[in-house]
């Protein structure tokens, strides 16, 4: 039974061992209800609920997610205990989330070790906590600390959790402070649901639901719970109680809620992947990062941090001096902003070396380049790398676009090279694409994903192509923006709509931040105006050409910028206009429905395209790069999950439309008329 009973001197102890992490499940909670009726039956005095192992309870069980809630339910079963006539403590161990830490709240008394974390992260999946957790917190800590718990997910540690009033009391061993625990101290306790409502908070509600305007505008749970939770401060607690349950179940079925449990299993099915591959026989310890630019230092940041020893080269002397000053940039900014104690800071500096050339380099477990995107400079690179270092360094590329294999070319070992793809800023965006070229080990991948979860960051697995997975994806969305503005569509609409969408940011006001010469670069290595089998849309190219506009850092991109504000350019609607002109397309209003329509339709016929050249293995990988690398709206599940929702046969139909208005920029993937004739989504393919 996944929860043990004992009884002895009066004290009922229930232990909730459901392993790994104490997942509550149909059978854990009909055992607290046995464990309630045996200690009922065992005249005991008092009970207590703790967990097995370092957890407590870490949340509902993820197999339940997307059944009907089978009986008996947490809320009747937490009900039932906030009301039971034997006083109940709560001895958290560990890990008290979601339903874990509701449990916590309906008991009586709470003790805490210090190493227990609390937290009621359901918003992040879609819906709110559905056994009390809105009603029963703010009775504890008032509506502002409960609405931040709530609303936005917050997890506290123990100290923070006991000074708010969350927990009662810390032990080092809260089993035993719960055993030993004095008659008189519980007999005072009072159960939470006899507590009075906390105190309206106006402000602090109105502040919250701003906030979650900002963070999450289009999600429908963070406002929901907040609403809940300030309802807290007028409503009964049954009547709250009820509200509550209404509103978990109408959120548990919604597809904002399907969506972010789409994200959340892949997430873990990407984690999982590192199983295909052997187990490395050495942990990456040690490792070296060619280049101390902005990318290259937050790479080599993101791996100290991680207990890495990193030494940083570079070509000559002021280089060297700006790679360590673009390191210490990075810790400052962690300190400054209370991500890193000062000591912390003091420790990932040391972990630092910086060094001009290759001659009598040290031995290291892995060697990154992030040098800028150059055939033959990142050739040269590998050369001398290859030269001074042993045959077990693992060589890896951070090219956004280059050829893997042909970095490849030459390499004494070749199965010891691959790519890495960092997403920039390195140290802050938590998608790595890990790139496996031809003659890429087994064995160089297990390293990867290793190297991936000592980071802390989401694995995707891609082939070699020009862009893999994401780029790829991006410079076909960037491609059907720009044939909108051929035909009367302006940069500030496109934006628009995709924002409306959910998009983090537009594709102009993007490539204005990033700076329009990077995929001026691209374009140009991949000679795009001499080709014949795309459609080649000249606008991006001659404001960088001609007007010498590369986004902020010139002050003028696709928008002027007044004040640091974007503000529509009359040179770049000149532009438009003559570009149009010399295509012989008369401009024309775009709704935008039909913007966001053709734009995704391209992104998902690229994405499709990938998956059927074997460079993504799944749909849901694909989904993972969009949302952590493209700002894709993560509660609509990513790119394909999206693209479910609209079904493969009107996407099929749509791009038949366009393919025979326009054959240069629209063709039919194979796998996407596949999939429309067998009737299947993508989804399926994610079964596989």
């Amino acid at each position: 039974m996944p929860v043990h009973f004992e009884c002895s001197d009066g004290v009922a102890i229930a232990t909730i061992d459901n392993p790994p992490v104490n997942a509550i499940d149909r059978h854990v909670r009909q055992g607290l209800l046995d464990a309630m009726d045996l200690a009922r039956t065992n005249k005991a005095r008092r009970m207590i609920i703790t967990g097995r192992g370092a957890v407590f309870v870490a949340g509902a069980d993820t197999r339940e997610f997307d059944i009907p809630p089978q009986p008996p339910h947490l809320n009747d079963v937490l009900n039932h205990l906030a009301s039971f006539r034997i006083p109940v403590i709560s001895a958290i161990n560990g890990a008290a989330l979601g339903g874990g830490l509701e449990i916590a709240l309906a008991s009586h008394y709470r003790i805490a070790a210090p190493r227990a974390s609390m937290g009621l992260p359901e918003v992040t999946l879609g819906i709110v906590p559905g056994a009390g957790g809105t009603q029963r917190l703010a009775r504890l800590i008032g509506i502002s600390k409960a609405v931040d718990m709530i609303g936005f997910g917050k997890t506290v540690d123990a100290d923070e959790a006991r000074a708010m009033g969350l927990v009662d009391a810390l032990s080092d061993d809260p089993l035993a402070a719960a055993r030993s625990m004095d008659e008189a101290t519980l007999k005072r306790a009072v159960p939470t649901d006899l507590r009075p409502p906390p105190a309206s908070d106006d402000a602090s509600v109105a502040a919250a639901m701003a906030l979650a305007g900002r963070r999450s505008p289009s999600q429908h749970a963070p406002s929901r719970a907040i609403r809940l939770v300030a309802a807290s401060a007028t409503l009964p607690i049954t009547e709250g109680l009820s509200q509550e349950r209404e509103t978990f179940l109408e959120l548990r079925g919604s597809d904002q809620a399907r969506a972010l449990r789409h994200i959340f299993f892949s997430e873990r099915a990407a984690l999982s992947q590192a199983k295909q591959f052997p187990r490395p026989n050495r942990e990456v310890a040690t490792a070296l990062v060619v280049g101390g630019g902005n990318m290259g230092a937050a790479i080599a940041y993101a791996l100290a941090t991680s207990g890495i020893a990193v030494t940083v080269i570079e070509t000559n002397e002021e280089a060297r001096t700006r790679a360590e000053a673009n390191v210490s940039r990075i810790v400052e900014q962690g300190v400054s902003r209370g991500l890193l104690t000062a000591k912390e800071a003091h420790d990932i500096k040391a972990r630092f070396g910086y060094k001009v050339g290759y001659e009598a380099v040290a031995p290291v477990d892995l060697a990154i380049e992030a040098a800028f995107e150059d055939m033959e400079v990142k050739r040269t690179i590998f050369d001398a790398l290859a030269k001074s270092l042993p045959e077990h360094t693992i060589l890896a590329t951070n090219t956004s676009y280059l050829d893997v294999n042909e970095l490849a070319e030459g390499i004494p070992v070749p199965g010891r090279f691959l790519g890495l793809h960092f997403f920039s800023p390195a140290h802050i965006m938590k998608l790595i694409e890990i790139v496996r070229g031809d003659k890429t080990s087994p064995e160089t991948l297990g390293t990867a994903f290793a190297l991936a979860k000592t980071l802390k960051k989401i694995p995707v697995l891609s082939g070699v192509c020009d862009g893999f997975i994401g780029n790829r994806i991006l410079s076909r969305y960037r491609q059907a923006a720009d044939i909108l503005l051929l035909e009367g569509a302006s940069p500030s609409q496109v934006d628009a709509a995709m924002r409306n969408f959910g998009m983090a940011m537009g594709p102009y006001e993007a490539q204005d931040l990033s700076g329009l010469d990077i995929a001026y670069a691209n374009r140009r290595r991949q000679d795009l105006r001499n080709r014949t089998d795309i459609r080649y849309v000249p606008l991006a190219d001659r404001l960088v050409e001609e007007n010498e506009r590369l986004g902020r850092k010139s002050g003028a991109g696709w928008y002027d910028y007044r004040n640091d504000k974007p503000l529509p350019s009359p040179l770049v609607d000149a532009q438009l206009s003559r570009a149009s002109k010399e295509a012989n397309i008369e401009r024309r209003y775009i709704p935008e429905h039909e913007i966001t329509r053709r734009v995704l339709s391209a992104m998902i016929a690229e994405a499709t395209a990938i998956l059927g050249e074997g460079i993504a293995q799944r749909p849901r990988d694909i989904d993972l790069v969009l949302v952590y690398g493209y700002g894709f709206p993560r509660w609509r599940g990513g790119l394909m999950h999206y693209a479910d929702s609209l079904t493969p046969t009107a996407i099929l139909s749509d791009i038949q439309r366009l393919a025979a208005i326009d054959p240069l920029s629209w063709s039919v993937p194979p796998l996407l008329a596949r999939l429309a004739f067998d009737g299947l989504s993508f989804e399926s393919l994610n079964q596989r």
